[in-house]
């Protein structure tokens, strides 16, 4: 199995709207590659060096391209696990965002986040943005690039004030009622869903159920039983729990524990 190592920023800026990153090498030693990955609500932002990518329902497939290029996509909306496919080892960084990490550096986002997730929907924000990654991916030593990296997104940050969306996060990750959120912020339930739509590339029922399935994911070590999970972690019942987990990953919660690292920043299966 391919291990990923998962480096977090080293800025202290940028650990505020980036959750971390990985990097795949081309010179890396295996073969072809398939894993499943899980519904979450990070934007993530990849970028390949040299490729063909095809998204179709749920599954993307990376293959070399005689073509030089530079290919970036985001996937910014999925409630099923997504098949990825590699077919021989590629240069690739990948970018997780915090789910309002992206609205710092572009006023793009909603552009994004309108367009069909089931297919590739490709990124590529700024003028230099592929002229710059593609001087990121000749640097050889790892950690000079992260700095030319993190320097780039820096070169591109704009403050703005979220405190309002942070507070509708805040309310719907403690599981208030989507009515009683719009009703304490003073709004309707279809510009609550409007904002969330805009901001964050999916609805405020999707976001609820995709973080209250990370948090139990988090939490698994810290509790003695599935059932305990379950009520930490604010389903209803375990009827609840048990439906929410096939939808998001197809497996049963038990299935999806035995077969799933959870010790990983990278929570993903491996067939």
């Amino acid at each position: 199995m391919m291990r990923v190592k998962f480096y977090k920023p080293i800025n202290e800026t940028l650990k505020k709207f980036i959750k971390g990153y990985y990097f795949f090498l081309e010179k890396d030693e295996y073969d072809s590659i398939c894993y499943w990955t899980f519904p979450n609500n990070y934007n993530i932002v990849s970028v390949t060096q040299n490729v063909s990518i095809i998204k179709r329902d749920n599954k993307i497939m990376i293959t070399p391209s005689k073509e030089k290029n530079i290919f970036s996509h985001i996937t910014y909306r999925y409630d099923t696990p997504i098949e990825i496919f590699y077919e021989k080892p590629l240069n690739e960084i990948t970018i997780y965002f915090e789910p309002l990490g992206l609205n710092f550096f572009t006023d793009k986002v909603e552009v994004y986040y309108s367009k069909d997730n089931t297919k590739e929907v490709e990124f590529d924000p700024f003028p230099d943005f592929k002229k710059e990654m593609e001087k990121i991916f000749s640097i050889q030593e790892r950690e000079k690039q992260i700095e030319q990296l993190e320097d780039y997104w820096l070169s591109k940050f704009v403050h703005k004030d979220v405190s309002m969306i942070k507070e509708l996060i805040a309310d719907i990750e403690a599981n208030a009622k989507i009515e009683e959120v719009a009703k304490k912020h003073k709004i309707s339930r279809q510009y609550l869903n409007k904002i969330f739509q805009k901001n964050i590339g999916k609805s405020p029922s999707e976001y609820r159920k995709i973080h209250r399935f990370r948090k139990s994911i988090t939490d698994k070590n810290q509790v003695k039983n599935l059932t305990e999970l379950s009520y930490e972690n604010l389903f209803y019942d375990q009827s609840h729990f048990v439906k929410d987990f096939r939808d998001l990953t197809f497996k049963s919660p038990k299935t999806f524990f035995e077969k799933i690292n959870t010790e990983r920043e990278t929570v993903w299966f491996f067939p």
